[in-house]
């Protein structure tokens, strides 16, 4: 006799029936991808993607330019492949934008790019640069204003609001379930002063809250993750509160309680499986909004400070370009943050969906 598919399994027909859920996840998949393996494929791979070159600020997507690869004079040390994976490589030589360049016996000599319309004549010796000293680029985004590779930094930058996303939902989830899980069952005292810490939590707007929090641990990576997840729980206790209150009552927590399981057992292995479903939402649409949080308040100069390429500081760093000559400097990393948000807003209306009792299988 064959057994009836079960409850998840039956979700996740439901949710790859769902196109938009689909493609938010391959959008997802896809930005993972990017945020663990970035500097292997990123056209910058040095630390950050922060490869300064001052002369060719500023320039429009399709730019392209010979370099004359300069030996730098302190070696830096090369890392191994999970370092590297990790805070990328650093540079060895130093790239020099030329125009023009031909060799004399033991020398190059080469104009080098200053400007539009100005050069330098230099002479380098061939002894201090790479075994082949000139490399040709092609910035596909074009360049900030330091002259850094967009395309490189939006690569790089992915892993940083997936990393506010993952880290802030972590510990919105942890503290918000603690806290409702424990009102909703025990009631009485408990829900009184956990209801009580909500409402209080609840009433101050999230932006001046994240702004205290910022400001009392300071400016940085790790500050930025703990500001936003202290200030997302709110909503996931309300959540699991009201879940808990309606599931407590069922037959098999009544169940379990005669049986005399411990409260802690009963919560944890008998009422929150049975409520995840609703979590995974929440936790989904805490992902897009933690990503937006983080992006505005970098652009604010309180979240991720340079030379990190959060998609927010990149906005903050160009957006003056947008009425000037070169706007996608600045709308590059805003469509990145919108094509993200997009994605885990399509996953989680799926997951709403494919958990809902009344679709069909």
């Amino acid at each position: 006799m064959n057994s009836s598919p079960s409850f998840w399994h039956t979700t996740w027909k439901r949710l790859w029936k769902n196109k938009g859920a689909v493609a938010g996840l391959i959008i997802i998949g896809l930005s993972i991808f990017t945020a663990l393996f970035g500097y292997f494929f990123a056209p910058d791979s040095s630390p950050f993607a922060n490869r300064i070159i001052l002369e060719i600020g500023g320039q429009k997507p399709g730019f392209r330019q010979s370099f004359v690869l300069v030996k730098k004079v302190l070696q830096p040390r090369q890392p191994g492949l999970l370092e590297q994976m990790a805070y990328g490589r650093p540079d060895k030589y130093d790239y020099v934008p030329v125009v023009n360049w031909h060799r004399e016996s033991d020398s190059l000599v080469v104009q080098k790019y200053i400007d539009e319309d100005l050069s330098e004549r230099m002479s380098l010796a061939l002894s201090a640069l790479a075994p082949e000293p000139v490399v040709h680029k092609i910035f596909l985004l074009g360049t900030d204003k330091f002259g850094r590779d967009i395309l490189s930094r939006l690569i790089i930058g992915t892993r940083i609001s997936l990393s506010v996303g993952f880290i802030t939902v972590l510990i919105s989830l942890t503290v918000g379930i603690f806290l409702g899980a424990i009102g909703g069952y025990f009631g009485g005292k408990t829900d009184e002063l956990v209801m009580w810490l909500v409402n209080v939590i609840w009433s101050i707007p999230t932006l001046l809250l994240v702004f205290a929090v910022t400001l009392l641990l300071g400016k940085g990576f790790w500050q930025i993750f703990i500001a936003v997840g202290l200030t997302m729980w709110v909503s996931v206790a309300r959540l699991v509160r009201g879940q808990v209150l309606a599931t407590k009552e069922l037959q098999y927590v009544e169940a379990a309680r005669a049986l005399g399981f411990s409260s802690s057992r009963i919560i944890l292995r008998h009422i929150l499986p049975n409520i995840l479903g609703p979590i995974l939402v929440i936790a989904a649409s805490n992902f897009a909004s933690a990503i937006i949080i983080e992006a505005g308040l970098s652009f604010l100069g309180i979240g991720v400070q340079p030379p990190q390429p959060s998609w927010g500081l990149m906005i903050k760093e160009n957006y003056n370009f947008i009425i000037t000559q070169n706007p996608v400097l600045a709308l590059a990393p805003g469509f990145a943050i919108m094509l993200l948000v997009f994605a885990f807003n399509l996953m989680g209306n799926g997951l709403r969906d494919a958990l809902s009792v009344r679709s069909s299988p």
